[in-house]
């Protein structure tokens, strides 16, 4: 059994300066203002439809994450309705072969004597897993008695505005501490990228 950390990777190519000029090319249409278009003015149309709360511009651009987390997390994460999602699958995935690999909950991290209760728990399931596929299960079968620290790959793809409300709603001291850990370090990196279309979002 491994145990991992919950990680992502941004599978979109991120050109900062076409988005912002993509989403000046959709608001200007707004205002027929085209011919106001320089070669420094996206930054500052873009500015401005975000400080009037002009938000529906920014679906105009989409962004696809792959999240590696537990199957709590992922749960969570699909309430999110303006997404795409495409999940790796317990019901065609065979653990028996593969290996069972779990997330290191972070709820844990300061509790040496819960930690190893955790992983004995996960150790049990993988057994028992084992077992059932020995026995003639199919991993859709042998799934039921999987933990909600499986690991799982899900590929998310969003608008801005719609990444927008999930780090207002996943990074807030309300969000369950696992969804915390891997979406405050999302959001950092695409403040760092795109600095404009994120940074007036402050996790507390």
């Amino acid at each position: 059994m491994d145990i991992l950390p919950a990680t992502f990777e941004i599978l979109s190519a991120i050109d900062y300066p076409a988005m912002l000029k993509s989403i000046e090319t959709a608001g200007r249409t707004a205002y027929k203002s085209e011919n106001l278009m320089t070669e420094g003015s996206s930054e500052r149309f873009v500015k401005m439809l975000m400080g009037r709360g002009h938000e529906s511009v920014m679906e105009h651009i989409n962004i696809t994450v792959r999240f590696i987390c537990d199957r709590g997390v992922s749960h969570e994460l699909v309430r999110h309705r303006l997404a795409a999602y495409t999940q790796e699958s317990t019901r065609y995935v065979n653990y028996g072969k593969k290996g069972l690999s779990v997330i290191d909950p972070v709820v844990f991290n300061n509790d040496s004597e819960k930690h190893a209760v955790w992983e004995e728990a996960m150790q049990q399931a993988e057994h028992f897993y084992n077992r059932l596929i020995e026995m003639g299960a199919k991993p859709e079968e042998a799934r039921t008695v999987l933990p909600q620290s499986t690991k799982t790959e899900i590929v998310t793809t969003c608008n801005i505005r719609e990444w927008r409300n999930i780090f207002r709603l996943r990074t807030s001291p309300a969000a369950h501490p696992q969804m915390r850990e891997i979406m405050i370090p999302l959001l950092e990196k695409f403040q760092a990228e795109m600095p404009v279309l994120f940074d007036d979002i402050k996790p507390a």
